[in-house]
């Protein structure tokens, strides 16, 4: 007797998908359409399955390419006419059709990538007939991201968009030529100015933005730098803004977090932790990958600061939905009890920052302490561009100035051996210039190492010589301890010194040195034009004779060098040269009148006020007047900078590309397929007649 075998044993092989089995006629290139008109509007009912038809694409070699072109062809059609939201139809054929093109592209661009010998992308696409129906999708995505259609559909839509523009590098994406041609920026405009839409979608605009700005942006006119550059609506301004300065804020509460989960945790626990850490690669640990996340909207936010002006304005607003608290009747609902706020845990709120500026300011500190992987270099290197941008800007330095525009900031310092960190981490209220200068102070003493940051340092006094310009300029007397700033100066000066040996032979000290130097002839020239106190005056003077040991062998070094026939960096030695003439001379006139009163009073060490009373009774010398002090170069992308932002755009891309495929895949389990109508809904204009097949 034969047995029956069980209803639950593995032996029972489970039903192929319809839409599965017309996905491998497609591929084999079969027809299933025929003899059936309504087969397309009954396919669009079918729930797509994102890894099936992938996985037909990118099994085709390039002779099934030819008798299967038709049918791929043939269905990306099918799916663009269901994209006509003026037509009456099932909203669900809608979706299916977005996330069907979807799969179609991120196929198409993964066969491209994966197989440098299939040219899918142009054999599908490169042809007049093609050409019409993607100038029809974009128009068909122009009207779903402004129409009366369920938010499931507008968020395939974006995700549709964020497949085309990642599926391979920017440079070699035929498809950006598109997205030129039928610019979409006006339509992510008002979806940024709605605090629904923006809530919801945001971050994906953000992100299309910021890689659609970069394609071709030296060679050609790209229409969205151009709208970009001059967008004056102030609420999509501010909705590009929460959109970053929400990612920021949330890393930098994360941090906070992770610090005060160490600091509670057990001392075994903190060991193991460490050991731990020690045998994981830098670029694979959680911090280093959660910095990377940040590249996509850090990069937006320099292309907002370096390409518009209005932008500017922004960066001081509180980062929140609404200006206005909210009503009581807003809150509580009537049919929740009042909470005990006797018992309510107490928030600090201070720990967190309260606009972009302040969010861009705290995260910088974070990023500096991890200075032993590319990718924190390369991000710590945008946050440095970015800084650069905002301090040559005359209206962001006139809010940052403001002494009645005042913040507490949160800035996170590393732990070194030299120095004991103060446990109260958040600073006084201050203007955000001396916030900003803080900043920078703590960037200079926290970086000092053999594997020397050239660029970054580069950078660093960069701003610092902008900030001080711009209060030359103006005449704004900052309350700030200069002191500070001049000790971190004089502690590089006498870095580079002591590793002279090392340091020339991979990059340009002298120019490094000449930048710092120029910082303290421009003290030195024009201090009485933005120092607080004439009091300020005689501490510089004091702190250039306490560390007189230090100019002195930068001196004997680029003397040495001047006589050196090949010496590569000659020109910046003698500017060295000369830029050194006051200070050498301040040292030595200060240095004998020092010595001089120590001889007539007898003494051999001299208390810090004794030696500040001969430097207020002895500032009877010339110097030199010294011309440029207050000039800088202003800041330009191009060439300096443009295989940097090639290379994080790219970065970007991938970044984006690997994240896409899951939220494709999910997007229905997810968002429910039936969904009400937004009321609010913008009109959008018709397209063109639909091309025929």
């Amino acid at each position: 007797m034969t047995s029956r075998k069980r209803s639950g044993s593995g032996s029972t092989k489970r039903p192929k998908e319809k839409v599965v089995y017309i996905y491998e006629l497609l591929c084999r290139g079969e027809d299933p359409s025929v003899d059936s008109p309504e087969f397309w509007n009954e396919f669009f009912l079918l729930q797509p399955n994102f890894e099936s038809l992938e996985d037909q694409i990118s099994k085709l070699n390039n002779e099934q390419l030819q008798v299967v072109k038709p049918n791929l062809n043939t269905l990306f059609q099918k799916c663009i006419e269901m994209l006509d939201t003026s037509r009456e139809d099932h909203p669900k054929r809608l979706c299916n059709s977005l996330q069907t093109l979807c799969s179609l592209f991120y196929g198409i661009f993964r066969k491209c990538n994966t197989d440098a010998s299939s040219n899918i992308l142009n054999e599908i696409f490169g042809h007049e007939t093609m050409d019409e129906w993607l100038k029809l999708l974009m128009q068909y995505c122009n009207r779903i991201l402004l129409g009366d259609v369920t938010e499931n559909a507008r968020f395939m839509c974006l995700k549709l968009l964020l497949v085309l523009v990642t599926g391979t590098d920017v440079g070699q994406n035929v498809l950006f030529e598109y997205l030129m041609m039928h610019s979409l920026f006006d339509a992510f405009v008002r979806l940024l100015s709605d605090p629904t839409f923006r809530a919801q979608h945001g971050h994906d605009i953000v992100i299309l933005l910021t890689i659609l700005v970069n394609y071709r942006k030296h060679e050609a006119t790209n229409p969205y730098v151009v709208q970009l550059s001059i967008l004056a609506d102030e609420l999509a301004l501010n909705g590009y803004g929460q959109m970053i300065s929400q990612s920021l804020i949330d890393f930098c509460r994360q941090y906070i977090q992770s610090l005060n989960n160490v600091q509670s945790s057990s001392w075994f626990s903190s060991l193991s932790s460490m050991v731990g850490n020690m045998f994981v690669s830098d670029e694979g640990c959680e911090r280093v990958q959660q910095i990377k996340a940040n590249n996509g909207l850090l990069l937006a936010l320099y292309e907002a600061v370096h390409l518009n002006r209005n932008f500017i304005t922004t960066l001081a607003h509180p980062q929140t939905e609404s200006s206005a608290p909210p009503s009581p009747s807003n809150t509580l609902s009537l049919t929740q009890p009042t909470p005990d706020l006797a018992n309510a845990p107490i928030i600090d709120m201070t720990q967190y920052p309260t606009n972009l500026l302040v969010a861009v300011f705290q995260y910088c500190s974070i990023v500096m302490q991890d200075n032993k992987n590319e990718s924190s270099i390369a991000n710590l290197k945008l946050c440095f561009l970015i800084l650069t941008c905002i301090s040559e800007d005359q209206y962001a330095n006139s809010m940052m100035h403001d002494s009645n525009l005042t913040f507490k900031v949160m800035l996170h310092r590393a732990q070194m051996r030299h120095r004991k960190l103060n446990v109260d981490r958040v600073g006084k209220s201050q203007p955000l210039a001396a916030t900003l200068l803080d900043l920078l102070v703590e960037f200079i003493v926290s970086h000092l190492m053999k594997k020397f940051p050239m660029e970054l340092y580069l950078l660093c006094i960069g701003v610092i010589h902008r900030i001080l310009c711009y209060q030359k300029r103006c005449r704004v007397r900052l309350n700030y301890p200069w002191k500070e700033l001049w000790s971190a100066l004089i502690g590089l000066l006498r870095f580079l010194v002591n590793q002279e040996q090392t340091l020339v032979k991979k990059c340009n000290i002298f120019h490094l040195s000449l930048q710092v130097v120029n910082i303290f002839n421009l003290f030195i020239t024009y201090g009485d034009t933005f120092l607080a106190t004439t009091n300020s005056y005689d501490e510089l003077y004091y702190e250039l004779n306490r560390e007189e040991k230090v100019f002195t062998e930068i001196h004997a070094m680029v003397l040495r060098y001047t006589t050196m026939p090949e010496c590569e960096y000659k020109d910046d030695v003698i500017k060295l040269l000369n830029a050194l003439v006051n200070i050498l001379a301040i040292v030595k006139h200060f240095q004998n009148k020092i010595k001089e009163w120590l001889a007539e009073q007898g003494l051999s060490t001299p208390t810090e006020e004794q030696i500040l009373d001969v430097v207020r009774k002895n500032y009877d010398l010339t110097l030199k007047l010294q011309d440029s002090l207050d000039q800088y170069e202003r800041y330009a992308e191009a060439p300096l900078h443009s295989s940097f932002f090639q290379a994080m755009v790219r970065d970007v891309v991938n970044d984006t590309r690997k994240h896409i495929y899951g939220y494709v895949k999910e997007a229905v389990s997810v968002i429910p397929e039936q969904e009400v109508l937004l009321t609010t809904a913008v009109t959008a204009s018709t397209p063109t007649t639909t091309p025929s097949t």
